[in-house]
């Protein structure tokens, strides 16, 4: 097992190395504009400014925590070993750390490379692409280094699986709350920009004029690559550990720990595919960044399937398991090619929507939010027949490879993660590049590349978010068995006898009591997060009209009339973090009075009702936000009136709505699942032993 070990702590090492590499290129760039620069800078201060108070918040929250766990978990400290507490505690605040590092480096990247790919355009699509990809990919190749290295450690140092669910949790609860918090910041500018601009006054959309376009453009990094790093990091860790906690357990009863270094071994060979996809990622003089990015996502996808096959036969792994962990990863893939076809503006429903525009806003949202419930569909038959399968494959192994089959068809299924992370860290860099171009007067041409840059990158958004929604499902399952095993690890060792939990009867009124409660968090979480930037938008417009009532020439557009722009990042940054906790620590608290209510039965139905309800949820949100979205652009292109016509207005209001669906709710929606089931496995003895039913 060591030696497995120790080679992910190499392959993570070669990441980082690697990404020092792609930052450097990036940074090498050339760039003289004067405007750009100065945009640029605003936008790096507003996302440092913001990130500095979110992540304060968050270290007082992390602290509390940190504490409570060293107190009470994975027992109370009175009644156990001391020092497990202390190791669950410190893993917690690691765990914490490494997600905020994520986080970090995502938006430091993303504000360096959207200046260069907004110069670049200037000379054509090649170069352009690249900055903004390589950009992307180094925050790829830090987020899953990091998660990996972090893992490594862990297990390395402890030797113990439950110290890994405190690392997972603590990167779990930061990446929800920056995941909530970025999402509220950057759809509160993206909201008010729109409505206030492109609806009220007919601006484009990155006009200078604009007093929220800086905000907007801060939110791109804060809350699509800040927040999106943290989140990715999370559903990379959790995995992992769901599987090394199963794995671990079955090792124990044989001596041989195949299975955990089967683990290891494939999440470094996932991050060595896509190290080799990312450096091999090329885009013609004329090509197609759509096509590149999803052909580089299929090279990643062949050199996993390649490299796994070799160190199955090599170090005599189970084929079952690999199979199971195939299934995965091409499950993944057909999720998302069908968030493509419902997100993509050369596929019927994007062009459907677009042409309902011409009749009015309500038709834009009907269809808009139909397309949308037909895309779960797909996706959520794709979840199922990937955990079946898993399932089926491992059953006749022995007892418990059937759960650990399913873990590891989520390790197959987040294995190219640092493709995925690089292809939706592309999207905000040259969303921003667009907006760079327009404000820094770089010429049609310009503008006419990053157009087509952001349409791809609006894509493969999507496409990524149908992926990590998809594996933060089976990672989540996976869960619910790690849950499993630690309560029948602590019934053993209570005298309550082995296999304590076998599995949860829905007829028994406390699993039914627990599924019902537990379906219903995703929805109040989700309408919390939206009405959160709901409040904070209205507060926005409200200042955009005041600059536009008060400074004079500024509708206009004088020169040398400047909004103040600060104003719009200030109320953005304030309203998402007093906004950020209330949901998260909502689904906590739900969480705790459950299990304490109706003990690990109760648990084991809320888990199976949350993730039920929150996979369909995030899927739908996720492809009709992004539906919504690239039906805008649709329109902007020159179709069905285009720009200014009342099918352009109709869409914009799409937009807006599609905004906290795809950016705040959605993607949040898979961390928030995550949270409750690693929370239900931390605090699985307290449940065992006390519960009012």
């Amino acid at each position: 097992m060591e030696k497995f070990i120790c080679f992910s702590l190499v392959v993570s090492v070669a990441s980082f190395l690697f990404a020092g590499w792609l930052y450097s290129w990036v940074k090498k760039q050339p760039s003289s504009n004067k405007r750009v620069a100065e945009v640029g800078q605003l936008i790096r201060n507003g996302a440092n400014t913001f990130l500095r108070k979110e992540y304060t918040v968050l270290a007082r929250f992390a602290g509390v925590v940190a504490i409570l766990i060293l107190l009470f978990l994975p027992s109370p400290i009175w009644k156990s070993n001391w020092t497990e507490n202390i190791i669950m505690a410190a893993s917690y605040i690691a765990g914490t750390f490494f997600s905020a590092i994520a986080g970090k480096i995502g938006m430091q990247i993303s504000t360096i490379a959207n200046v260069k790919a907004a110069e670049a355009a200037q000379k054509g699509i090649k170069t352009s692409f690249l900055a903004g990809f390589r950009g992307g990919a180094v925050m790829g190749m830090a987020v899953v280094g990091a998660s990996l290295l972090g893992v490594s450690a862990v297990m390395l140092l402890t030797k113990d699986t439950t110290s890994l669910l405190g690392f997972s949790f603590g990167a779990s609860s930061l990446a929800l709350f920056a995941k909530a918090g970025g999402g509220i910041f950057t759809k509160t500018a993206d909201v008010s920009a729109d409505l206030a601009g492109k609806v009220e006054l007919g601006i484009p959309e990155d006009d200078p004029r604009n007093p929220a376009v800086i905000a907007d453009n801060v939110g791109d990094n804060v809350g699509d690559c800040a927040g999106m790093g943290a989140d990715l990091f999370d559903s990379n860790v959790a995995s992992l550990a769901a599987a090394l906690v199963m794995g671990f357990a079955l090792d124990k009863a044989t001596g041989n720990y195949l299975n955990t270094a089967m683990v290891f071994c494939f999440g470094a060979l996932g991050l060595l595919a896509s190290i080799i996809g990312v450096a091999t990622a090329r885009i013609g003089k004329n090509g197609n960044p759509t096509k590149a990015l999803n052909s580089s996502t299929y090279v990643t996808t062949g050199i996993y399937i390649a490299l796994t096959t070799v160190a199955t036969y090599l170090f005599d792994f189970q084929w079952r398991i690999w199979a199971a962990c195939i299934v995965g990863l091409l499950v993944g893939v057909v999720i998302g090619i069908t968030s493509d076809y419902f997100t993509d503006d050369s596929k019927k429903p994007v062009r459907f929507v677009a042409k309902a525009s011409r009749s009015g806003p309500a038709f834009t949202i009907l269809s808009g939010v139909s397309y949308g419930m037909l895309s779960v569909l797909p996706a959520m038959i794709g979840i199922a027949v990937a955990s079946l399968a898993a399932y089926k494959l491992c059953e006749p192994i022995g007892d418990g490879y059937a759960m650990f089959g399913i873990s590891m068809s989520a390790v197959g299924m987040l294995s190219i993660v640092g493709m995925i992370v690089s292809n939706d860290a592309y999207g905000p860099i040259v969303d921003n590049a667009r907006g760079l171009v327009e404000m820094g007067g770089l010429g049609e041409k310009a503008l006419e590349v990053t157009d087509e840059l952001d349409s791809a990158g609006n894509t493969v958004k999507a496409v990524t978010k149908g992926f990590s929604i998809a594996a933060a499902g089976l990672t989540v399952i996976a869960l619910l068995g790690a849950f499993m095993s630690e309560v029948n690890e602590a019934a053993e060792a209570l005298g309550l006898g082995a296999n304590y939990l076998k599995g949860f009867d829905i007829m028994n009124p406390m699993v039914f009591f627990g599924m019902i409660v537990g379906a219903a968090i995703p929805v109040v979480f989700s309408a919390m997060l939206m009405l959160g930037v709901d409040r904070n938008a209205q507060r926005m417009i409200a200042e955009i009209h005041r600059q536009f009532k008060e400074i004079a020439g500024l509708k206009e557009g004088r020169e040398g009339v400047v909004p103040e722009y600060d104003k719009c990042i200030e109320i953005a940054t304030i309203g998402a973090i007093r906004e950020l906790i209330p949901a998260g620590l909502m689904a906590i608290i739900a969480t705790i009075t459950v299990g304490f209510i109706g003990g690990v039965q109760a648990i084991g139905g809320y888990l199976g009702g949350n993730i039920v309800s929150g996979l369909l949820f995030a899927i739908f949100m996720s492809n009709a936000g992004g539906l919504w979205d690239n039906a805008k652009k649709h329109v902007e292109a020159g179709n069905e009136g285009g720009k200014g016509s009342e099918a352009h207005k109709s869409a914009v209001v799409g937009d807006t709505v599609g905004d906290p669906f795809k950016d705040t709710a959605g993607p949040s929606i898979n961390t928030q699942i995550t949270v409750v089931s690693l929370v239900s496995s931390l605090m699985s003895v307290i449940f065992l032993t006390f519960s009012i039913f």
